[in-house]
């Protein structure tokens, strides 16, 4: 594959991302270029294919492309109104670069400088420079780090202390100063304390019973106690009792059956009964049934279809089902999906993490999704 040298003015790379989920209002991300305004674009630092490209094939040159490509658009109102979603951005984008094993496609020092201006002086992190901190944004900036090998860059106490403070006398974990409790941050406070290896600053036993009282009658987990079961909350909490030890609460036949439940005709997989099947899906229903050892329960060939068919053949990106706009969500997911899939060419991803297997290796981590005995 042909390569060229990076433009130099740009300080980061960022994505446009629309972004809609079951049941909640749809939203559209800008993940913005900032860059020196005598250099507005930056050239692309791949080579495009000359021949059409095949539709039953991951388009790994334009997705690359996609992400590196999408410049500043302050023009659009979407630009304003989604910046605090932008840290998000970067470690959907990043990821999915690095399981193409084109990580260096994006401007390595320029992105670690620019997570390190979203934190604050509390440890936490904002969606952007100048944003409140939040649990939810904290995460993807110790997971760009850690891709990046370049967690030396923040004070790690300082994270930890932070997320510490969150947890509450019940064992949950509110998002930021102002309350809200939900099995997410459960499961970000677990993450961010094992990839950091201070577990032993929370209160692991109290989050694990928070958890279990989350758990439905059909195996399944909820965003609170008595939420009503959903494939991402699921993800959440079958992967923060993996992080904390505590999978014998799954019950694992019984939520394997539901989880499976959630594949189509069309191979995709929704995010609850009656819903539409959505790319992401394919991320946050196969990682929990990789964790269970239950992922022999839906059809990889369909599934791996429906994926490769939701792709932008023209311009790169991947959307939430075939015919719709790309955002680089559901890019990162479709392709993390994927790659859970073992599609040729790509990186192993580890499923509780949601990073690649050789970041979590390089930490020192166990594989956890390795470690349990199939029961």
């Amino acid at each position: 594959m042909a390569r060229q040298s990076h433009s130099s003015g740009g300080k980061i790379i960022l994505a446009e991302i629309s972004l809609a989920r079951s049941s909640q209002v749809s939203t559209t991300v800008s993940l913005n270029a900032t860059q020196d305004s005598d250099e507005f674009a930056q050239e692309s630092t791949y080579s495009m294919a000359t021949e059409p490209p095949a539709t039953d094939k991951l388009q790994v040159d334009l997705h690359v492309n996609y992400i590196q490509s999408l410049n500043t658009k302050k023009d659009d109102l979407e630009y304003w109104l989604t910046e605090h979603l932008r840290l998000q951005g970067i470690y959907w984008g990043i990821t999915a670069l690095d399981l193409m094993q084109h990580v260096d496609a994006l401007p390595r020092e320029e992105v670690i400088k620019y997570v390190c201006d979203c934190q604050h002086e509390s440890g936490g992190f904002g969606g952007h420079i100048g944003h409140d901190p939040h649990i939810q944004n904290t995460l993807p900036a110790i997971q760009v780090l850690a891709t990046l090998n370049a967690l030396d860059a923040i004070d790690a106490d300082k994270v930890v202390k932070y997320v510490a403070s969150l947890q509450n006398e019940d064992g949950s974990f509110q998002g930021d100063q102002w309350g809200e409790v939900d099995t997410r941050f459960c499961y970000i406070a677990l993450s961010i304390c094992s990839l950091l290896k201070r577990l032993d600053d929370i209160n692991v036993a109290k989050c694990v019973e928070w958890i279990v009282k989350c758990r439905n009658y059909d195996g399944g987990f909820g965003n609170q106690p008595g939420g009503e079961s959903h494939s991402a909350q699921i993800f959440t909490c079958v992967n923060a009792l993996a992080i904390a030890g505590a999978l014998h609460h799954v019950d694992r036949d019984l939520l394997g059956w539901w989880l499976c439940e959630r594949q189509l005709k069309n191979g995709g997989l929704n995010g609850r009964p009656e819903k539409l099947e959505d790319v992401c899906y394919s991320w946050w229903v196969l990682s929990s049934l990789a964790t269970i050892d239950r992922m022999d329960w839906i059809n990889p060939e369909k599934l791996t279809e429906f994926i490769l068919s939701a792709q932008d053949l023209e311009d790169g990106g991947i959307s939430d089902r075939p015919g719709d706009m790309v955002d680089v969500f559901h890019t990162h997911f479709g392709i993390a999906g994927l790659a859970l899939l073992k599609y040729e060419g790509l990186r192993s991803i580890d499923p509780v993490y949601c990073m690649p297997q050789h970041v979590i290796d390089s930490l020192g981590l166990p594989r956890l999704h390795q470690h349990n005995e199939r029961i």
